[in-house]
């Protein structure tokens, strides 16, 4: 009974379910449906936005969904109405309190959260409601504006009795009070016209209604001896049928000298001589402007005050004549008898007959009250002072004691001028997100110039930064690191044509910009409720700052985080009469600090910061600090700067006991260490931070990399590799903490561009510093970096070093990598010297402390459930601890509600992709709070809308990203046991697939990307153990689960569900296709891989995964193969592999046309298709082997035009696609060659166990190239074949052939033989080689003769005695053929014309300009062939391998293969890496013993060296390692295909400048 009453008092807003179910039953609803909408936590938001479609898909009927509808629709439209009587304000807010002395808003506007505006400015009045032209036309004009009886419009107050205020404004279809009648006399009583018909008709005619209607309100009011206004344009109800009473509608005036001369009737009107005394009382006519959205003709309030002075008026009675207009005579004429009026009431009426004596014999009575009214009047009212401090602090702080960086702020000012400038010091102090300023000469003498100072910005014109917030994806980390100031009127310095404008044009041109800019902000940049509008009024307002604020008003729904300060009460008051066109007066005003001085506003917003404005240093070199002002700071956006005396300036008082636990406890729930953390524990405030001995390790190691012990690079690193929540993050900001006063000490942002870093880093270093080769190193932390980014970022460190050409004994940078990895005992293994492994085993020792601070914890009244990161780390994340701890959790657990509901949707992403999480907006928006909550306190709402168990289960971010917070389960195995307990019968793809049909989530604009980024990884991305999980997947972990714990059908249906509602995919169609044939379904894996090249036509991964599709089919049915095939199945089978040829070739030339990849699968996959199907062809009967083991009848049909009888049926066309199967083998293998050669060959050439294929590729492609090769060469081999005069084409080709089965055939394979550790095999099987090439080499063909070349240049590095090589004479003679004829050669040959034409002390003893010649334009086709080939790849993947350098022997001799330098070498892998990475490979005396280093010099940052006669530019392996200017230096050259490479470049010393 009582929650059936209390539901019926209630708003929908509060209602939750059981107030939901009341209303159901009085619905007639059926009882079923009532339990079930009650089961699914109908709460009342969630009653309105019920639709459709989530009623059908709980199984309710047609008929039950529409009596719902319809009902549901019926009682908000009560509601409103109900609401829009009992509190026409909406705008209810902790922050109006903070406004003593005011009344609340009881006028304030409604919030029509349809149109997003307030019903008293917006949508009211329709467009054609212009005033009419005759009186037909007015009463339809009446009829139009007829409104609902219940509609309530906003109450405005009238223009202040005798105010000349020409900036006070009435809005349209907004109404003042109603009618008064007397009460003190001083306060004016009013009265209302609306004179709308009399205003379009003669001046005669409108003066005679004005004055007639001014001189009786005038009679009455000095008759009774009280003030008064008349209002005409403000609607009476009594003579407007149709309106509401005190509406605010306006005339037109057309000339405003009729009204004022109108009053001229006076003179006529007034009896007995008072004429003089009427014309004083009256006062001329205020025209005050009504201002409307919907229409642009202006029109007026035309108002007459009567002020009757007892010095004017005493014992006199005022009677009057009344002009009157006769329609006959088109005449004016007055009333035949004066007559005496009285206000009565809030009318005017004449005196009765019968009380005329009366009525004058109380005329002195009058004039007494009249008199003592006056004198009373005068003494001024005290008027109570408002708390202006309170106020600013809880408008700005959003009810907060201090300030924080919790709050964006935008400013929105104009004019500043120089005196106020010493006052906007609080600014600098606020996290201002964007400025918009209405100063054009802000950057010469304004704000801009002062801020400027002290901050680094962005300036930006309207246009442009939209441009900035709309151009990328994603959005900038720029925008939320620096301030950007947008210059909304132009500036008066600018050199382009952004030039400030008037009122109007602005109107015009940019009011359109601003509008598409804010409104960009607040629905796709910033969430409502983490920032704050601050209307800042420094000078004079004009229109284009109101439309800002109306622009706001209305995206914002309401005035909650809009604020406006002015020290001018005048500024103030013209804003907010413009303003009030959104939003009353009285609402204004509470959101408002009016009249404080600048002063006074910017010594208390200080007062409430949270730390002293002292400055931050950073140590120098010289034992000292250094100053780092915020500017210069901020100019280094890229970095998270740690200083030396970080969070020194926060002030001791600023938090309670309560608020250090709070942020102890959350460190301990699973939150990210801050500096505060580590701040708080040094200072005794909070208890000591346990540290880990892996932290004692890493100190070690840096102190190691520090002492030089090993090797001493330029860019060291220190890894720590650890498993999620085991403490690696909290040991790598100890390491910083530590050494923070040693050191300068950043974090790095990885959302920025590795060069962008860089360059912030060098700065970071160099700052204040004097002699920057002193400098201490940088110690950076990068975490959870994706490889290639660190490898770009590293070496564009290592080449800042080497163009700086500084030497010292330490790194200039340490790079502390600390990167969450699921095995980081494997990956320290890998790298004992420089790695640390963290994990969740603890020593004996780290037990004790770890319990010993669980104990202190639960002193300090701390619940474990509340710091179960912790507790779990205590345990080592014990899997039966974590499973009996959830359980215990979740017991009492409401499986149906939205809460579990989340917390499972968020388990499910936070099990299977990492690092994920859910903003805050999305669970907002989830849980039915809506895209905008009412609370002020928005975290604190969400908190206690969540269940006990999502309280404890959910930790809440902010660092993940800069401008929405958001949430995660608390750990990941915790997620794992959480999707498991609470998964129960269901099948985690039936949960994957209902988080896909949640709409809600999708829709959500805040944090979307990110969302949908996870989904897309939930399903496609693949474990890698190179990214430190422990194994490699085929698909995604999520997708594996369901194929093994479910069947491949359920992986299949969620993957097809996944690709319809992600919007039609390509990249799911890809999965699909890769998921069907992965499972023998290979119908439906071309079905799919057809899809998804109908969306990418030209991706070249697409591609390449349909023609998997067919070589994985070709495959199957080989495997499956049995003796009973028919002829048909065989041609199948053979059209299926040429089928994935095709496709492959397909991808092939994508590939070309791709700019930004380099995806070389085409190519692998068509040889692997073409070998197997040659091993498929030689088991055929037909082809089957000869007793000597070769496959002489394949090798004839493939060869030449033989065609066995029994497969003459194949047909023409077959027999033609298999014959070109030999040429499109060696275009792919020569491909894969030359790619080859380009790079560095293997990534691991130690490791020769790699089993699997597709490992090879990646891996150790050459180790790939060769094995394929020899298949594909031993299926054209035949003895039997060759001729007589071993000179007929099928001859040569087997010749051919039988090179490529030797291991020769491409540069790749030929230069393989130098990494043979057996030496001497490696040239036997060369001599092997060079023996099946004819005696006269200069008949050879183009691709063998550069293959003959460079078996010669191999063996000469092998066995440089042996008797198969020619001389390097005979070698230039040859090479001569890739200089003549107009046909392109491969990149190889010309690499071979830099190796043979480079001067020879030997056999270039006399200069020969025409081998210069040679070498230059080898070196230019060399240069623009890689330009072709590298497109525009990341720097990373533009890596050369160079093969060869430049020793000290002559002809062949000196040329020195790199192998040759790796083994002078000592060390592991990876050691002999860095050597090279870090140069100091040039420092072994061996190695410089075997390298001739030549002279040359600088000029305009190139280098040049002489050749045999002229100039010849060489390639520097870091171009920042040139020196500036001209200089003579010495280095080292490499060969690669890219050119000449020069190394370990040095200034040259030595005057005698011989070496070369």
């Amino acid at each position: 009974q009582s929650m059936q009453i209390n539901y019926k008092t209630l708003p929908v807003n509060e209602w939750d379910e059981s107030h939901v179910k009341c209303w159901l039953e009085s619905t007639g609803i059926k009882k079923e449906y009532t339990e079930k909408l009650y089961a699914e936590e109908v709460t009342g938001p969630a009653l309105k936005e019920l639709d459709e479609t989530f009623l059908k898909d709980m199984g309710m009927k047609k008929g039950q969904i529409q009596i719902l509808i319809h009902k549901r629709n019926e009682l908000l439209q009560v509601q409103d109405k109900a609401q829009q009587v009992k509190d026409p304000s909406s705008e209810t807010s902790k922050r109006t309190d903070a406004q003593t002395g005011t009344a609340r808003a009881s006028n304030a506007p409604t919030q029509d959260t349809a149109s997003g505006g307030s019903s008293g400015a917006a949508g009211t009045t329709s467009s054609e409601n212009t005033a009419p032209t005759s009186g037909k036309r007015q009463r339809r004009g009446k009829k139009s504006q007829l409104r609902n009886a219940d509609e309530v419009l906003d109450v405005r107050n009238c223009r202040p009795f005798r105010s000349q205020d020409t900036d006070f404004k009435y809005v349209k279809d907004t109404v003042l009070a109603p009618e008064t009648g007397v009460s003190d006399l001083i306060t004016p009583c009013h009265e209302y016209k609306s004179l709308d018909t009399a205003a379009e008709l003669n001046k005669d005619q409108l003066q005679s209604k004005f004055a007639s209607e001014v001189i009786r309100f005038a009679s009455a009011c000095m008759n009774i001896r009280t003030n008064g206004t008349i209002h005409f344009g403000v609607m009476d109800s009594v003579e407007d049928k149709g309106w509401i009473h005190g509406q605010i509608n306006g005339i037109k005036v057309k000339n405003r000298e009729d009204f004022v001369d109108a009053l001229d009737y006076i003179e006529k009107c007034f009896c007995n001589n008072l004429q003089e005394i009427a014309r004083k009382c009256i006062h001329p006519p205020v025209f005050v402007e009504v201002i409307s959205k919907d229409s642009q003709e202006q029109r007026f309030v035309v108002e007459v005050d009567i002020e009757p002075l007892f010095s004017l008026v005493k014992k006199n009675c005022f009677e009057v004549y009344l002009p009157k207009y006769n329609e006959n005579s088109g005449k004016v004429i007055l009333t035949k008898e004066p007559t005496l009026y009285q206000r009565l009431g809030a009318k005017s009426e004449p005196v009765l007959r019968n009380k005329l004596t009366a009525f004058i014999q109380a005329m002195q009575d009058r004039d007494d009250q009249r008199e003592r009214a006056e004198l009373s009047s005068t003494q001024v009212a005290t008027e109570i002072p408002q708390d202006l401090g309170r106020k600013l602090s809880i408008l700005l702080n959003n009810g907060k004691s201090y300030m924080d960086d919790s709050l964006r702020y935008i400013l929105v000012t104009n004019r500043c001028n120089q005196d106020n400038l010493n006052y906007i010091n609080f600014l600098m102090h606020l996290n201002i997100f964007c400025v918009f300023d209405f100063d054009e000469h802000s950057n010469v003498s304004g704000l801009y110039r002062k801020y400027k100072e002290h901050h680094e910005t962005s300036s930006y014109f309207l246009q442009d930064f939209y441009k900035e917030i709309k151009t990328d994806n994603s959005l900038s980390q720029k925008l939320f690191d620096q301030t950007s100031w947008i210059f909304c009127n132009g500036r008066s310095d600018f050199l382009g044509d952004e030039k400030p404008c008037d009122e109007n044009t602005w109107i015009r041109t940019k009011k359109k910009h601003l509008k598409k800019v804010i409104t960009c902000i607040c629905e796709e940049v910033l969430p409502e409720g983490s920032f704050i509008v601050l209307f800042l009024l420094l000078s004079p307002v004009q229109k284009p700052l109101v439309d800002t604020f109306q622009e706001f008003y209305t995206e914002m729904h309401g005035m909650q985080y809009i604020m406006c300060i002015a020290e001018s009460r005048k500024n103030y008051r013209k804003w907010a009469n413009l303003a009030q066109e959104s939003c009353s007066i009285e609402t204004l005003e509470q959101c408002s600090v009016v009249g404080m001085k600048l002063s006074h506003v910017d010594a208390t917003i200080q007062s409430m910061l949270p730390s002293t404005a002292q400055p931050r240093h950073l140590p120098a070199s010289s034992g000292g600090v250094c100053t780092l002002p915020l500017r210069e700071e901020e100019k280094l956006y890229s970095l998270e700067i740690l200083c030396a005396d970080q969070c020194d300036d926060i002030k001791p008082n600023l938090w309670t006991e309560k608020q250090i636990q709070e942020i102890e406890q959350n460190f301990y729930r699973g939150r990210k260490i801050t500096w505060e953390n580590l701040w708080l524990a040094d200072k005794k405030r909070c208890g000591d931070i346990i540290e880990r001995e892996a932290c004692t390790e890493a100190s070690k190691l840096l102190d190691g990399i520090l002492r030089g012990s090993g090797q001493s690079y330029s860019v060291a690193k220190l890894k720590i590799f650890h498993h999620p929540g085991s403490g690696g993050s909290t040991i790598a900001r100890q390491v910083l903490w530590k050494n923070r006063k040693r050191f300068r000490c950043a974090v790095i942002k990885t959302s920025y561009l590795p060069s962008t870093v860089c360059n912030h880093v060098l700065a970071l270093r160099d700052y204040e510093e004097k002699e920057i080769t002193h400098c201490f190193p940088v110690l950076l932390l990068i975490e959870d970096y994706d490889d290639e980014y660190f490898e770009e970022l590293r070496s564009q460190l290592m080449e800042a070093v080497t163009t700086r050409q500084m030497k010292t004994s330490r790194p200039y940078f340490i790079l502390v990598c600390c990167k969450r990895c699921n095995d980081p005992e494997r990956l320290c293994k890998a790298s004992p010297q420089d790695t640390v492994a963290v994990t969740h085993k603890l020593t004996e020792s780290e037990k004790n402390l770890f319990n010993t601070k669980l104990e202190k914890l639960k002193q300090k009244v701390v619940k474990p459930e509340f710091i179960l990161t912790f507790v779990l780390m205590c345990e080592e994340f014990n899997k039966t601890y974590v499973s009996d701890l959830v359980e215990h959790i979740l017991q009492g657990i409401d499986h149906s509600s939205r809460d579990t509901c989340l917390i499972r949707y968020v388990a499910l992403l936070n099990s299977y992709v990492p690092n994920s999480y859910l903003s805050l907006s999305h669970c907002e928006a989830f849980l039915g709070l809506g895209a905008y909550t009412d609370s002020n306190v928005r975290g604190y709402n969400f908190k206690h809308r969540l269940s006990e168990q999502a309280k404890i289960l959910f930790i809440e971010l902010n660092e993940s990203t800069p401008y929405i917070s958001s949430i995660r389960i608390i750990h990941c195995l915790v997620a794992k046991e959480i999707l498991h307990q609470l998964s129960g019968n269901q099948p985690q793809s039936q949960l994957a697939t209902t988080l896909l049909q949640e709409k809600t989530l999708f829709e959500n604009r805040f944090g979307r990307k990110e969302f949908i980024t996870f989904i897309r990884h939930l399903f496609i991305r693949r474990d890698k153990r190179s990214r430190g999980d422990n194994t490699d997947t085929l698909f995604s972990p999520f997708i594996e689960h369901v194929c093994k714990a479910e069947d491949c059908e359920k992986a299949i249906a969620v993957l097809k569900a996944a690709y319809e509602l992600l919007g039609k995919d390509a990249f799911f169609a890809q999965q699909l296709a890769r998921l069907n044939y992965s499972n023998e379904k290979f119908e439906d894996a071309k079905y799919w891989a057809t899809v998804a090249k109908s969306h990418l036509p030209t991706d070249s991964y697409i591609l390449d995964t349909e023609g998997q599709v067919y070589r994985r089919w070709f495959s199957f049915t080989v495997d499956k193969m049995t003796e009973e095939d028919t002829p048909e199945s065989i041609i199948d089978k053979i059209k299926l592999a040429l089928k994935a040829m095709e496709c492959f070739r397909a991808a092939q030339q994508a590939a070309k046309n791709e700019r930004e990849t380099m995806n070389n699968a085409g190519y692998f996959g068509e040889v692997e298709v073409g070998c197997r199907l040659l091993r498929f062809l030689s088991t055929l009967p037909v082809f089957r082997r000869s007793p000597e083991g070769e496959y002489t009848e394949l090798v004839k049909y493939l060869i030449t035009d033989y065609v066995p009888e029994d497969i003459k049926p194949w047909g023409t066309l077959l027999h033609s696609r298999l014959r070109g199967l030999r040429q499109n083998l060696y275009n792919a293998l020569e491909w894969i060659s030359e790619e080859v050669s380009y790079f560095q060959t293997d990534k691991n050439q130690d490791k020769d166990d790699e089993n699997d294929a597709n490992e090879e590729q990646i891996y150790n492609p050459r180790k790939w190239l060769k094995r394929q090769s020899e298949v594909y060469a031993k299926f054209f081999i035949s003895a039997s074949l060759i001729d007589d005069s071993n000179k007929g084409p099928e001859t040569q080709l087997i010749r051919r052939m039988n090179i490529y089965r030797s291991g020769g055939g491409n540069v790749t394979n030929i230069l393989s033989f130098l990494t043979d550790k057996r030496e001497n095999r490696a040239a036997e099987k060369l001599e092997s080689i060079l023996s099946f090439y004819p005696e006269n080499p200069h008949r050879l063909e183009d691709s063998e003769l550069i293959n003959y070349i460079l078996s010669h240049i191999t063996l000469a590095c092998l066995a440089p005695g042996s008797a198969k090589l020619l001389p390097l004479q005979i070698l230039r003679e040859l090479s001569k053929k890739f200089l003549k004829g107009k046909r392109p050669f491969p990149a190889s040959a010309y690499f071979l014309l830099t190796l043979l034409y480079w001067p020879d002390e030997a056999l270039d003893k006399e200069p020969t300009p025409d081998k210069d010649d040679i070498l230059t334009s080898a070196l230019q086709t060399l240069k623009r062939l890689y330009d072709i080939k590298m497109k525009d790849v990341s720097t990373t993947k533009k890596r050369i391998y160079t093969h060869f350098f430049l020793g000290k022997g002559y002809d062949l001799l000196k040329i020195v293969h790199k192998t040759k330098i790796d083994k002078l070498m000592v060390g592991s892998l990876d050691e002999r890496r860095m050597k090279w990475l870090h140069g100091t490979v040039w420092n072994i005396p061996e190695i410089r013993d075997n390298l001739k280093r030549v002279s040359g010099w600088t000029k305009d940052r190139n280098i040049f060296i002489r050749g045999h006669v002229n100039e010849i530019r060489i390639l520097p392996l870091h171009h920042e390692s040139v020196p500036a200017g001209n200089e003579n230096v010495t280095f080292y050259i490499g060969f690669s295909f890219n050119g000449l490479v020069a190394f370990n470049i040095e200034v040259e010393n030595d005057a005698a400048f011989g070496r070369a």
